[in-house]
């Protein structure tokens, strides 16, 4: 068998094993029906679970109770993570009311919206997995390519002021997904039990091989930077000229993953190459997505990603390689500016006239007396719901007349204060680790509120808890909550042991340093105590706390021989 692509082809027995499952897996079909009906096993037998992911669905298991399930030679408590694909994150206040029904009714730890602008649901049991899609369906909602070797949800940002262009990227990001999701017919027949007709072309983009590994699209709309667009493989930044969209400058090659243990293994910032005439992103989009399905590292896959193609083979190959198959050469970069990659607190009037604010949500995670609140509000909430990619909920579209009453209606329910949280909570962003992700190594979702804590005391003590200062925490390398973007970052590496990242943007466009590995918190504080100071007393006017370490070339030396004591924090 040989790869079905464009290019010359290779023996499918040269490659990864994952390449060869996917090969024979009648696109993405595999066994999963048969395992879904097996009622021996909570799991899905064999190596279909891998195929699953591409249908938005990870087989996890429940890691606290490992231990204890061994002891009494009981499987793994398996469960399912599912992840929808929400382009934008744009829901309707219909649809948000029967997410939160399904996730009362098959899901045991609530309701997590993402960093990419989408809705997890955890603690899904294998035998209700069909039901719940179903119900996602009902909902005009799907969950295909939400995880996988293929493009994943497109992420767009948002800037409150500019309805129209909103809505103009929005529907790009829209048309962008729709366009490079699979057409496999698997996915109707395995969750929906609706027969198709499997063709020759059934996949015509990307062949019987899928993608080498994912693929990431985002918009980003400035100033505001709050998709980290140079942590996608292909990023689009709106260009506003006389309020009104001309295009976008493209950027290509972010990617946020890292392996700690190889040296050729790196997270990257995208390269800006051009400008592109806004109708023509989707388009352009698929072009560089084939470019990757076709010259990606399918034999090593820690090296598979765009980002590595691209330093393997140059910029200039890839630029031409473009040129030749888009048939147009890009134009040049236009000037823009990035002021924040947070979310814009407080409410905020369109150029429409109608209203915009945002709900701060802890790490994305709404269950117990919040998941409550909240479905008292929505029952009384008219306008739309947008999901942000800082784990956020924005309330949009929403008139003068009903913005008093919606404050109130926010007040009565305990969850005005979530319009203006405390300044330093709205900048961070964790993943969800344990106990259910099968990579994590150390907690962060978890971890986050004492991390908070102690960050907030610590700022206080130096007199810069006024100050904003993005907070990246994940229980892994691999990069889900954008850490290296963070100006202050924590990798997992072991129970309560993290490397410490330092120095990267508040405005998401340069990459952290590792200043410090395998830190406990005590470290932690007794490492960032000094820096704190030092930029208390010598940071410059609105400098923020990652360009001054840049600029007194702080990240040069460590302080872990430095005998500091223990800060009293």
């Amino acid at each position: 068998m040989y790869l079905n692509t464009k290019l010359p082809s290779q023996p499918i027995d040269n490659l990864h094993e994952n390449e060869k499952l996917k090969a024979t897996s009648r696109h993405l079909r595999g066994n999963i029906s048969n395992g879904l009906d097996n009622p021996i096993t909570g799991a899905v037998p064999g190596d279909d679970h891998l195929l699953m992911k591409f249908h938005g669905v990870y087989q996890q298991d429940d890691r606290d109770l490992r231990n204890e399930r061994r002891q009494r030679y009981l499987e793994k408590l398996y469960q399912f993570m599912v992840r929808l694909r929400i382009p934008g994150g744009v829901l309707t206040k219909d649809q948000w009311h029967g997410l939160d029904i399904l996730s009362r009714r098959f899901a045991e730890r609530g309701i997590r919206i993402t960093t990419r602008q989408t809705i997890q649901f955890h603690g899904i049991r294998k035998r209700k997995l069909r039901a719940l899609m179903q119900g996602i369906h009902n909902l005009g909602l799907d969950t295909i390519a939400a995880c996988g070797d293929d493009n994943r949800g497109v992420v767009c940002g948002a800037n409150p002021c500019l309805s129209a262009l909103n809505k103009q990227v929005s529907e790009l990001a829209k048309e962008t997904s729709n366009r490079l999701i699979p057409k496999t017919g698997a996915y109707s027949e395995i969750w929906y039990q609706k027969p198709t007709v499997k063709t020759d072309n059934e996949e015509p983009i990307y062949g019987d091989l899928y993608l080498p590994r994912k693929f990431k699209v985002g918009y980003a709309i400035p100033p505001i930077n709050d998709i980290d667009v140079y942590g996608q493989d292909v990023g689009y930044i709106a260009i506003i000229e006389n309020g009104a969209l001309t295009g976008f400058n493209v950027c290509v090659g972010g990617g946020m993953g890292q392996l700690d243990a190889r040296t050729d293994s790196y997270p990257r910032l995208a390269d800006l190459i051009g400008f592109i005439e806004a109708d023509k992103a989707p388009r352009l989009a698929e072009t560089i997505m084939t470019i990757q399905r076709d010259f990606g590292d399918r034999i090593d896959r820690h090296r598979a990603r765009f980002k590595y193609t691209l330093d393997r083979l140059g910029l200039d190959w890839f630029n031409n390689e473009l040129t030749a198959r888009f048939g147009e050469t890009l134009g040049l970069p236009r000037p823009f500016k990035f002021e924040q990659n947070g979310d814009k607190l407080g409410w905020h009037q369109a150029d429409d006239g109608l209203w915009h604010t945002t709900i701060y949500i802890e790490n994305g995670r709404i269950d117990g007396a919040l998941r409550d609140q909240l479905s008292g509000f929505f029952q009384f909430y008219g306008g739309r719901i947008r999901l942000t990619t800082n784990q956020n909920l924005q309330l949009t579209h929403i008139a003068d007349y009903e913005k008093s009453q919606i404050q109130s209606r926010l007040d009565d329910l305990d969850l005005l204060w979530r319009l203006t949280p405390h300044h330093q909570a709205n900048h961070l962003i964790s993943c969800v680790a344990l106990p259910t992700c099968g990579l994590a190594m150390a907690e962060a979702e978890r971890y986050m509120p004492r991390l908070l804590d102690l960050f907030e005391r610590l700022k206080a003590r130096h007199g810069v808890n006024d100050i904003p200062i993005t907070i990246r925490l994940t229980g892994c390398p691999n990069g889900c909550a954008r850490p290296y973007l963070g100006e202050i970052a924590l990798t997992g590496r072991a129970p309560g042991l993290y490397n410490l990242y330092l120095g990267g943007s508040f405005h998401g466009d340069r990459l952290a340093t590792l200043y410090a590995s395998n830190i406990d918190e005590e470290t932690f504080s007794i490492l960032l105590s000094p820096l704190l100071e030092h930029y208390s007393n010598e940071r410059l006017t609105n400098e923020h706390f990652g360009d001054f370490l840049v600029r007194q070339n702080l990240l040069d030396s460590q302080c872990t021989s430095v005998n500091l004591g223990t800060p009293n924090v």
